[in-house]
């Protein structure tokens, strides 16, 4: 990034405190200290509730090239960082403001950065099945990084230069999207759903805010345990707080009742 200091870039980049770490991804991931985190080949790339970190993984022998070669495609990621073995390459984006992946009342956020991630992948062609979670740690000796750039991106940017290769609009709306999620889609994907179905589930819990938590907590789970790579387990009891905590402090259904509430469905 044309800096002195990779490892100083890359300290104020990456957020994670206490990060998903591996040597081999295989052999499973754990959560570890982050000093101990920075040494491992692979790492979490952003916190559980917070992505500054935008990345596509290029799964073609000429990564890199399609990574720098922008002019007219894509912005120019910050880092690429690739396998040298085969040329493959993780692209890496950083931001300028970082999007909350947790909170009900931010959703749309969320949803335009997954947008832009897509956006992204489409322009390198990049492996629509990566989940996003994990990364390669660019300051580890078995890969080779290329910094280039330390300018930090925001989202209308983004979706400027890249013209043509964004999803329309109702993109989410696709069956393609249901199908094949990636990245940031996932937990997008879950919180959709999984509010939709809350809201008709609310008609048995009225008076018990406690069965309904339960009863969200349980469908989150069951529907993120469909995908291939799941999101993490906290990510998820996230998505579900955040729904439940909407629904009961900030939603009509609850706060006008049960006879209100049977009335409107009954009307829909």
């Amino acid at each position: 990034m044309n800096v002195e200091s990779p490892a100083v870039q890359w300290d104020e980049l990456w957020l994670p405190l206490r990060p998903y770490a591996a040597n081999r991804l295989q052999e499973g991931i754990r959560r570890e200290r982050r000093p101990v985190a920075m040494t491992r080949r692979y790492v979490e790339a952003n916190p559980s509730a917070l992505s500054n970190l935008l990345v596509v993984d290029v799964d073609h022998s000429d990564a890199v090239l399609r990574a720098v070669s922008s002019v007219g495609s894509h912005p120019l990621p910050n880092a690429v960082v690739e396998n040298p073995v085969n040329g493959h390459a993780h692209a890496v984006w950083a931001l300028a403001e970082a999007v909350t992946r947790t909170e009900y009342v931010r959703r749309k956020p969320l949803a335009y950065a997954a947008a832009v991630t897509e956006g992204l992948r489409r322009a390198l062609d990049g492996d629509a099945a990566y989940s996003g979670l994990m990364t390669r740690n660019p300051l580890h000796v078995d890969w080779s990084t290329e910094w280039l750039h330390g300018g930090l991106h925001t989202l209308g940017g983004l979706e400027e230069a890249l013209s043509g290769h964004m999803p329309s609009a109702r993109w989410r709306e696709t069956k393609r999207f249901r199908t094949n999620i990636t990245g940031l889609g996932r937990n997008c994907s879950i919180f959709e759903t999984a509010r939709t179905w809350a809201y008709r589930e609310v008609r048995h819990h009225f008076g018990n805010p406690g069965t309904l938590h339960t009863a969200i907590h349980a469908e989150v789970h069951t529907r993120n345990a469909e995908f291939t790579e799941p999101l993490p387990a906290v990510e998820a009891r996230a998505i579900a707080n955040s729904i439940h905590r909407w629904i009961t402090t900030r939603s009509r259904m609850w706060k006008d009742g049960a006879a209100v509430y049977e009335a409107t469905f009954v009307s829909i």
